[in-house]
């Protein structure tokens, strides 16, 4: 159930099938909602950095999640959510923070409940935050445009979580709603993109606010943890999951071993071979809204698949990759 204010979303129509209908609607227009909208937009976007003094960082990437402890973690954040959403719950009693990148509608259902799962704790008060996902619908000019929805990629993502939400027993205290409209600006080439496409918690505080994330505070295993946002389709296990992949009592990371097909690998010399306008056309959602090191990084994963085109080579005799905290708040990988 989704509240605001500490009370339940009211309707004018009391139909149910009408309220699905209605209610992210309802919601981008409540005045609470609003305000807080206004405030976000208005804050000053924050970059994650690995250098200087290091905080006690965790990064989310695309299709995963992680639930972290103030006690362990200062910050854990997310970015690169053009047409994704960044989804914040955080146990307000404790400081448990969960936050998910989720990039498709069938991995709504079960990523919520494991990001509920996390926190354990049925009596908590959950505080919940939505950044990410501009308005990408077909009347505007910087959608890709072939999409599976007349109504792009985004709305379809936000109605899904958002009715999931209300569909859920717990109690979810609405307090962001940062998508859409709302996230959407125009360039000076007249393509519309998302104002902001990251977040950072303070655990300690339960604080968002925009980030950005530096390639080296995306860590650890920024590479390998990129191909599985795609490798992970083809595991039955993982299907329609958020990878969890962050231990939130040890603060640590293990790297499930996914074993992909040489296949990936001729992909992506094939890949290599577009130039980056083609690259950005055939492997986006969004190709007017990508940040500008957004190729370079996919073709970092590609130089990766191309040198190591057997997954034995990244996960000897089957094992997962484990990494671990050094005092300074840098990762190492365990041997």
């Amino acid at each position: 159930m989704i509240l605001i204010d500490n009370q339940p979303i009211s309707f004018a129509n009391s139909s149910l099938q009408s309220q699905e209908r209605e209610i992210l609607d309802v919601l981008l227009e409540n005045p609470t909602l609003l305000s807080a909208s206004n405030q976000f937009k208005s804050e000053q976007e924050r970059t994650i950095s690995d250098s200087g003094p290091h905080m006690k960082n965790v990064y989310v990437f695309q299709r995963e999640f992680a639930t972290v402890d103030p006690a362990l973690v200062h910050t854990v954040g997310t970015d690169e959510a053009t047409t994704c959403v960044g989804l914040v719950i955080r146990n307000r009693n404790n400081g448990l923070t969960s936050v998910g990148h989720i990039d498709f509608p069938k991995v709504v259902d079960q990523g919520l409940n494991q990001m509920v799962q996390s926190i354990n704790d049925p009596e908590a008060f959950l505080d919940v935050y939505l950044v990410g996902s501009f308005d990408d619908s077909p009347s505007k000019k910087g959608h890709r445009r072939k999409t599976k929805s007349e109504n792009g990629y985004s709305y379809p993502l936000c109605h899904k979580i958002i009715t999931a939400l209300q569909n859920r027993p717990e109690k979810f205290h609405l307090r962001l709603l940062f998508v859409l409209g709302h996230n959407t600006e125009t360039d000076s080439n007249g393509h519309e993109r998302p104002i902001f496409s990251g977040l950072s918690v303070e655990t300690r505080t339960g604080q968002v606010l925009p980030a950005c994330f530096e390639n080296g505070a995306r860590s650890p295993d920024e590479i390998v943890r990129r191909i599985l946002v795609g490798a992970s389709s083809d595991d039955l296990n993982l299907r329609g999951k958020l990878l969890d992949i962050y231990d939130t009592r040890r603060d640590n990371f293990t790297i499930p071993c996914v074993k992909w097909k040489l296949f990936w690998s001729e992909y992506a010399f094939a890949q290599s071979q577009l130039s980056d306008e083609e690259y950005l056309l055939q492997g986006s959602t969004s190709p007017f809204a990508e940040p500008p090191h957004f190729v370079e990084c996919q073709r970092r994963k590609e130089r990766y698949l191309i040198e190591h085109p057997d997954w034995r080579y990244t996960f000897p005799r089957g094992e997962p990759r484990v990494f671990q905290r050094n005092n300074d708040g840098t990762w190492f990988k365990c041997d």
